[in-house]
């Protein structure tokens, strides 16, 4: 006769109260999603290794990190609902297989325009995946711990951009910039065997495919972004950027219209009247201004103003991973636990605000005098990370989780390019301002000092200092990291006129940086007094069936742990 142990728990092993499962499903997505946000980054600090190598010009530059932006952008919508229709898990593999082979392919790249195509065909990759992995989390784990899932996975997302930074300035200091592109190569490919092990989920009735809202969605959302993209180098009067962003807002209205007159559209708008939803869309998209805004001004300060390398800066940022990743379970537990997402939301918009708001009035001339501020803003945007997400997914019907997923991101995607177009044009206009006398000094010098040469006896050397006058003016008044470039290269031939363009060039960067900090910390807390307003108390409510109820008003005496009805696995996972 076999005896059992009364001590002894036939309940499932868990990890912090996750089933085994639950555990392994967030863990292989959170780690295929942490390479399609690094990847976003990570190449920023390479630019300068890359352009030495394979000599690219000052626009193939700006494609190779925005050609995979754009394509990303462009595709999540449609990639969302194709993974919702043909099971969220096999777009993943795709998605996985795809980003890996066109990392892989820059091994043997030596053409920037290769090199550019190569980074937007891994944008369609990452558009694949990354809908893919929060929306499997959100069918596949359990109503009760759903929220511990995502906020994970909202940390990883906002915390997997600083760590792009930091894994790219760690490979630099050993390896060239190609072996970035054999790390996320690698690391696709183990992922996408891992993934192999996890279940997947579909829309049970998808209807007819929505061939021209992804179409008209696909292009709306390329013009709007290749607008905001372009627009600090060219100016928001420059026809292309103008043609970009009035095109993309007029098909983005003709978009709405399609969704409204079909019965199975790409994405149901009705959606945005739900509160919840459209509050957690827009604090997603502020987050994200306000990140990639701090981050686009923040890493060149570090790096041409501090004198930090690029793997410096990324561990001087590295405090806003652990405040985020901290506050993003925090706010998730606080918003549900207490129906307070309107104060998380609204606060938490509001004290990121307040941090890059002090980033631009506080003067600090060390790192250490602006850390604190670092850690006000973690505090603010770790806090509403999680809990916008969680707004969005629960009041996204339960056969559409891959289309509420590309609406989260793409609502980052946007809030970024927004960010990076707003900080970079304040900084351009700035610049190019308060450099002009700096730059013409430079010219004056360098033309008197050719002249006097030749006036010596040297005129080979004297006509070379004054045709090199025009040229170094020129690239003194396009940006710091251009007037840092040439100080160093005249510092042996004049050094006095070296350290005045260094100087000269760090003020009229710092000012115009001030600035933007300004104007990115306002714009957070108006938007914050906005979600204060408009965010529901509640993350989700209920209908009658159990499903999400897209009421306008979710202020209902409603239980948000059930807002979801339980995914249909067609594969579950083993254990």
């Amino acid at each position: 006769m076999t005896h059992h142990s009364p001590l002894r728990s036939t309940a499932p092993r868990t990890i912090a109260g996750l089933d085994l499962r639950s555990a392994w499903l967030i863990l292989v997505a959170c780690a295929a999603l942490s390479m399609v946000v690094a990847a976003m980054a990570a190449l920023n600090t390479a630019l300068t290794d890359i352009a030495i190598d394979i000599g690219t010009t000052s626009n193939e530059m700006t494609w190779i990190v925005d050609g995979y932006t754009l394509a990303l952008a462009a595709l999540l919508l449609p990639a969302g609902a194709i993974g919702d229709r043909f099971g969220r898990r096999g777009i993943l593999l795709v998605g996985l297989a795809v980003f890996a082979i066109a990392s892989l392919v820059t091994v043997w790249i030596s053409d920037p325009t290769e090199l550019i195509i190569a980074r937007i065909v891994a944008g369609a990759g990452a558009a694949l995946i990354m809908p893919a992995t929060l929306s499997l989390i959100t069918a596949g784990v359990p109503a009760d711990k759903r929220a511990i899932g995502v906020s994970i996975w909202a940390a990883v997302a906002g915390a997997g951009a600083i760590a792009g930074l930091l894994l790219t300035g760690v490979l630099l200091e050993f390896f060239s910039w190609r072996s970035v592109f054999v790390t996320f190569a690698a690391s696709a490919a183990l992922v996408l065997i891992l993934s192999v092990t996890i279940g997947t989920s579909r829309d049970r009735d998808p209807g007819a495919f929505d061939v021209a809202g992804s179409a008209t969605s696909m292009l709306a959302v390329t013009g709007l972004v290749l607008g905001l993209l372009e627009a600090p180098h060219r100016g928001w009067a420059d026809p292309l950027v103008l043609g970009c962003l009035v095109g993309g807002a007029v098909l983005l209205v003709v978009f709405c219209v399609l969704e409204r007159r079909r019965t199975s559209p790409l994405l149901d708008i009705t959606m945005f009247a739900n509160r919840a939803f459209g509050a957690g869309a827009l604090s997603v998209t502020m987050q994200f201004f306000a990140s990639f805004g701090t981050f686009y001004l923040m890493l060149q300060h570090f790096q041409l103003v501090f004198g930090y390398s690029p793997l410096q800066s990324a561990i001087a940022i590295g405090p806003l991973i652990g405040g985020v990743g901290f506050f993003a379970l925090f706010g998730n537990w606080v918003a549900v636990r207490y129906d307070s997402l309107r104060f998380v939301l609204g606060g938490g918009i509001m004290i990121a605000g307040l941090g890059i708001l002090l980033l631009g009035v506080i003067d600090y001339e060390t790192y250490w005098g602006l850390v604190w501020i670092l850690g006000i803003c973690a505090v603010g945007i770790g806090l509403n990370t999680a809990p916008s997400t969680t707004a969005i997914m629960a009041n996204t019907p339960i056969d559409n989780q891959g289309v509420g997923s590309a609406v989260n991101d793409t609502a980052r995607e946007l809030g970024a390019a927004i960010g990076i177009a707003l900080a970079g044009s304040i900084m351009a206009a700035g610049y190019s301002t308060q450099i002009a006398p700096v730059a013409d000094s430079a010219r004056e010098q360098l033309t008197a000092a050719g002249q006097q040469r030749i006036a010596a006896g040297d005129p080979v050397s004297g006509q070379a200092l004054t045709t090199q006058a025009d040229t170094v003016a020129d690239h003194i008044g396009r940006s710091l990291a251009e007037a840092t470039a040439v100080a160093d290269r005249i510092a042996d031939q004049a050094p006095s006129l070296a350290a005045q363009i260094t100087r000269g060039a760090q003020e009229a960067f710092i000012g115009p940086m001030s600035h933007a900090y300004i104007v990115l910390g306002s714009v957070l807390i108006a938007s914050g007094l906005v979600l204060l307003w408009y965010a529901p108390r509640r993350v989700a409510a209920m209908s009658l069936d159990g499903g999400p109820s897209g009421h306008p008003d979710t202020d209902t005496d409603t239980d948000t742990d059930d807002t979801l009805p339980a995914a249909s696995d067609e594969h579950a996972p083993p254990g």
